[in-house]
């Protein structure tokens, strides 16, 4: 299943690399860029889904997905997080700014990362790396759990640059637990590659998110109150998350456009581990109209 996924995700990437391409703008493409001092409004109506691989939480479904952005000098929202550009440059960008957590979406349906799915963007069975580190011992319980506890909500905050090349854009950012939640880093390394052909726009993406241990045994770990036995017994380090994106615009009019997401996360090893995933991947996609105001 998920070497399918992939392959789906790779060829139309390697075909457009097959096409003369556009040269990579700071803005991406002219029509895209927010204009100074101006609020950029968009909502997209339509059906995508989310899955969750966190057991008895479902997947979670998507109908809308807004843009709400505002660029002034500095300061800037882009999509519910704010930032400060430090540097502004032709070859480069950096910014202070706050982000999502994707680990805290999976236990709330109204999750900042569900609703604004653009960013600035099932298999029910048992976890292989889990099988092949506890099964080996012969007499581990089956994991049965209480209702699990609440994981809260927290805001990151920490600074990220963009590099801007002909082959693409590379996004670094680095950033912590502004509420002392989990007091948990993240670190992500993201490719970006733009592609315009007459009506139709591709971004292609990939990414490579290193969450800390932190991170990793908050949102996966398991509360005594929840198993005892398995809240001893799970114990995580820091992992890296590796994933896909694929977004497709078709451009109707001035104001109306089709679009199309798909997104493909492979969880890193320390959280696959946990008895409280059931799967080793997540996948997200979206397909609707959208009207930019």
């Amino acid at each position: 299943m998920k070497n399918k996924l992939l392959t789906s995700l790779l060829t139309p990437l390697l075909l457009c690399f097959a096409v003369q391409a556009d040269e990579q703008k700071v803005c991406h493409m002219d029509d895209e860029c927010v204009e100074v001092g101006q609020w950029q409004l968009g909502l997209a109506l339509g059906y995508g889904e989310r899955s969750n691989p966190v057991r008895d939480y479902d997947d979670i479904p998507i109908y809308l997905a807004p843009t709400l952005a505002y660029y002034g000098d500095r300061w800037f929202f882009d999509n519910g997080n704010l930032g400060y550009t430090l540097a502004d440059e032709e070859l480069f960008s950096v910014n202070l700014t706050t982000s999502f957590s994707s680990d805290s979406a999976y236990f709330y349906r109204w999750d900042p990362s569900n609703i604004f799915i653009s960013g600035t963007s099932q298999l029910s069975s048992t976890p292989s790396a889990f099988t092949s580190r506890f099964q080996a011992f012969g007499a581990e319980p089956e994991p049965v759990f209480n209702e699990l506890e609440d994981r809260k909500f927290t805001l990151l905050g920490g600074a990220e640059a963009f590099i801007y090349t002909p082959m693409g854009i590379i996004n670094l950012a680095l950033a912590h637990d502004l509420f002392d939640v989990h007091s948990g880093m993240e670190a992500k390394v993201k490719w970006l590659y733009n592609l315009s052909w007459t009506d139709w726009k591709f971004e292609f993406a990939a990414v490579a998110n290193w969450k800390s241990e932190e991170i990793i045994n908050y949102y996966y770990g398991v509360r005594p109150s929840e198993n005892t036995y398995w809240s001893e017994r799970y114990r995580a380090g820091s992992g890296t998350n590796l994933g896909l994106e694929l977004t497709t615009q078709y451009i109707m009019s001035e104001h109306w456009e089709l679009l199309f997401l798909v997104r493909y996360t492979d969880l890193a090893d320390e959280i696959t581990a946990s008895p409280l995933v059931t799967e080793s991947y997540t996948n997200t996609y979206f397909i609707g109209t959208a009207y930019r105001f």
